[in-house]
């Protein structure tokens, strides 16, 4: 395994690979950057940037909980944003090529054209928390932090909610796989898969780990560590089949796969691993 740090100042928290970049936002300065050296300044110092994806128009996609926006900038430079009330904070591209995202105080699922238009869905559970969201068979799934379960909603706003078996389990992670989808309980110290039937199993995690972002693959999940500056990838029995450890204080967030894995490190950096180093 190799592993490779990127500096960039301004405490990364979600990253993603597009456009030929890896682009990771800055939540405590309002900025987005990527790890060739291009930083955008928001113009909003409080708008707490945080889930990123690559969308489907030649464009990042960003969630800006602080100020009720989720951002867009183009392989281009150009920075916009579209107006989404409740905190947006999850973010994917949903199986119609819009952007759904997760709104936490408001209870509800928002869906934006790549043009800017929103429509918003309510979840049917008030003070869930809904935290992150990942797409799969055709539907969107969620993970409701104080709800204690997993949501899943059609495109057309039906919902299913599959509670989670351990009380105050805090879910919040969560990434569609081959057949079913990962998310990660962060005060439970534990994983979890649940398959397209809803049925759910768990996996333990290091005691006090805080797991915190999942990103699923064809054999298992990697997932972070908060608490334990770790990342580690667990197989489908949740084996633990390779770990990282980036030193006390990294507070290891979002990540993402393409070919090899990227982690926003809140202390400052973006980590690269390569298997085979």
């Amino acid at each position: 395994m190799s592993v490779s740090e990127y500096a960039i100042d301004g405490a990364p928290y979600g990253v993603v690979a597009g456009g030929g970049e890896v682009w990771t936002t800055l939540v405590h300065t309002g900025k987005v950057a990527t790890v060739s050296g291009r930083v955008f300044d928001l113009g909003a110092p409080e708008s707490r940037p945080s889930v990123i994806v690559d969308g489907p128009d030649d464009a990042v996609w960003f969630t800006r909980n602080g100020d009720d926006r989720v951002g867009r900038i183009g392989y281009d430079g150009v920075v916009s944003a579209v107006e989404v009330a409740g905190a947006p904070y999850g973010l994917c591209v949903g199986p119609d090529g819009a952007l759904w995202c997760t709104t936490m105080s408001n209870d509800s699922i928002a869906r934006i054209t790549v043009d800017g238009d929103v429509t918003t869905y309510p979840i049917g559970t008030t003070g869930a928390f809904p935290g992150m969201i990942t797409s799969s068979a055709g539907d969107l799934w969620f993970t409701l932090n104080q709800a204690n379960a997993i949501g899943r909603m059609t495109v057309t706003g039906a919902v299913t909610s599959y509670p989670l078996p351990p009380a105050g389990a805090g879910p919040v992670g969560i990434s569609a796989g081959p057949d079913g989808v990962w998310f990660t309980e962060i005060l439970a110290n534990q994983a979890g898969f649940i398959d397209l039937d809803g049925a759910i199993q768990e996996f333990t995690l290091p005691a006090d780990s805080k797991p915190h972002a999942a990103a699923a693959t064809a054999d298992g999940c990697w997932i972070t560590l908060w608490a334990a500056s770790s990342l580690v990838h667990i197989d489908a029995k949740g084996n633990i089949t390779e770990r990282y450890d980036f030193g006390e204080g990294a507070e290891p967030h979002g990540l993402c796969v393409d070919g090899s894995v990227w982690v926003a490190l809140e202390k400052g950096s973006v980590a690269h691993i390569q298997s085979g180093g």
